[in-house]
């Protein structure tokens, strides 16, 4: 739906990769955006935030490689918020940063479109910073000059070199890897000391964070022996001998690890930020959405005789939610339901009720479904009723164990699972290059979401934590290499993803 006649344009800096540093004021215009022109320089985990509804234009923009000229890019912005969309113009760092974002400008503010201006995290000083290197220190300067190294083919640096060794501060050029000779010299013969300590640092506060110190003479010749992937910056001042005694980022225990986190659109991911604290570049991938059934006769039918249930069976978060939603929507008073008792599968949907001031009277230690229903056999008499609201393709496992042992369960479908593609990350060749070290599965579902999200992927290539033994035994089939944490919690997956990276060298 069109927010108004005349659409509005906001540019956005995504940071310099890691979505940690991705502003809230980013992530809430993004989430509202209709229209996304987006770049190669925005990081991944921004990338898969971009909702799914929302459409999206690649303008690519890398040094030599653009796919579209700044001219169209500024046309694009134009016609679009003409079209009455908001549109946000996503780009890497911060857009007025050698990002061209006041040329952007220019173009809309002739035409009379509203816009607004985010500001990002810029890479000339989170990269340092995630390196180790404070761009400003009182022992060693007292300045900070960021440089493009970025020049037009066949023309000499349009840069006073004589000056900037004048400042005796840090320098920081951005944009320079393939010139990074030129600029070595250019410094060389404005009459920098050769000793004094240079760094490259490569795609910093990602996954590929790579740093190589060395002087102002030798940065080239160790760059050619030990190589570097753009984007990088470059970092020349005494304050670059600070980063083997301050590095930090490289000491986590996921450090150099990109995971997949798949989970169900809209949900918060615990395991995600718990994943991020310990290191790791995480892209979450929305496998699956979950939507309430639009037929509530059958939950009207059973909520007519809920007297008659001795239990009242969760098995996700997702459940408990939409469930008490839907009560609402009929009617129905949760007091009807203190006759009962409660079963929650898993500390995620235990936490659920007690937002509601239920606590569970039974929780198996182990969280899946066969496990559930053993627990339930344990406590509920041969005869006893069981109401089970749940999603419409549930296990079947769970009910065929508690029928066999003699209890009656009503089954009711409240809410249907939706396998989803996303469209902005390549996942297959992640995997297929080995970019991705491993995938975190919660659940079957979202191993068969995410296989659906990826067809025609080589799923050997994919190294699977999986939180139980059913959700292993569906990765299993697909060919992936599993492995399995001790307990179904989000701990012990953390702990697992961990014990995998050190076991694969990461």
């Amino acid at each position: 739906m069109k927010e108004q006649e005349s659409g509005k344009v906001w540019l956005v800096g995504a940071g310099p990769g890691d979505i940690g540093l991705f502003t809230r004021k980013g992530m809430e215009v993004l989430e509202q955006a209709q229209v996304v022109v987006y770049d190669s320089l925005v990081g991944q985990g921004v990338l898969s935030q971009i909702p799914d509804t929302t459409r999206k234009i690649y303008v690519g923009k890398r040094a030599a490689n653009h796919t579209m000229p700044q001219e169209q890019i500024n046309q694009v912005l134009l016609e679009e918020a003409q079209k009455g969309y908001r549109v946000v113009r996503l780009k890497g760092g911060d857009p007025f940063l050698f990002g061209r974002g006041g040329e952007e400008l220019e173009l809309l503010e002739e035409h009379g479109i509203p816009f607004e201006i985010v500001p990002g995290v810029t890479s000339p000083l989170a990269v340092p910073a995630y390196n180790g290197i404070p761009v400003t220190h009182r022992d060693f300067c007292s300045s900070v000059h960021i440089i493009t190294g970025h020049r037009k083919a066949g023309q000499e640096y349009d840069i006073d070199f004589e000056a900037l060794v004048r400042t005796k501060g840090t320098l920081v050029f951005l944009m320079g890897v393939t010139a990074l000779p030129d600029i070595c010299k250019g410094l060389l013969d404005g009459g920098i000391n050769p000793e004094t300590p240079a760094a490259i640092l490569q795609q910093g506060t990602t996954a590929k964070q790579k740093r190589i110190v060395a002087t102002v003479s030798t940065l080239p010749d160790e760059v050619k022996k030990q190589g570097i992937e753009p984007p990088a910056v470059i970092v020349v001042g005494q304050v670059c001998s600070l980063a083997d005694r301050f590095g930090w980022y490289e000491k986590l225990p996921l450090s150099g690890c990109k995971v997949l986190v798949t989970r169900p659109r809209g949900l918060s991911s615990v395991m995600a930020s718990k994943l991020r604290r310990q290191g790791a570049e995480v892209l979450e991938l929305p496998a699956i959405s979950t939507h309430p059934v639009e037929d509530l006769e059958p939950l009207r039918k059973a909520c007519g005789h809920l007297e008659d249930f001795q239990w009242i069976v969760f098995t996700s978060p997702t459940g408990v939610k939409v469930f008490f939603a839907q009560m609402q929507d009929l009617g129905v008073d949760v007091r009807r339901l203190g006759g009962m008792s409660v079963a929650a599968l898993g500390e995620g949907t235990a936490k659920e009720l007690k937002k509601r001031g239920i606590f569970p009277d039974l929780m198996p230690e182990v969280f899946e479904g066969e496990a559930l229903g053993k627990a339930l056999i344990q406590e509920a008499a041969p005869g006893e009723h069981i109401f089970l609201p749940r999603a419409g393709m549930g296990n079947p496992l769970l009910v065929e164990i508690l029928e066999k042992a003699g209890l009656i369960v009503e089954e009711v479908a409240t809410y249907d699972t939706v396998y989803e593609n996303q469209d902005v990350i390549d996942l297959a060749g992640e995997f297929e290059k080995g970019a991705i070290d491993c995938a975190v599965f919660t659940s079957s579902s979202s191993v068969h979401g995410f296989s659906k999200a990826v067809p025609g992927l080589d799923f050997s290539k994919v190294r699977a934590a999986c939180i139980g033994r059913q959700t292993q035994e569906k990765a299993d089939q697909l060919g992936m290499k599993t492995c399995v944490a001790k307990r179904a919690s989000i701990d012990s997956v953390v702990e697992l993803v961990c014990q995998m990276a050190k076991e694969g060298g990461n």
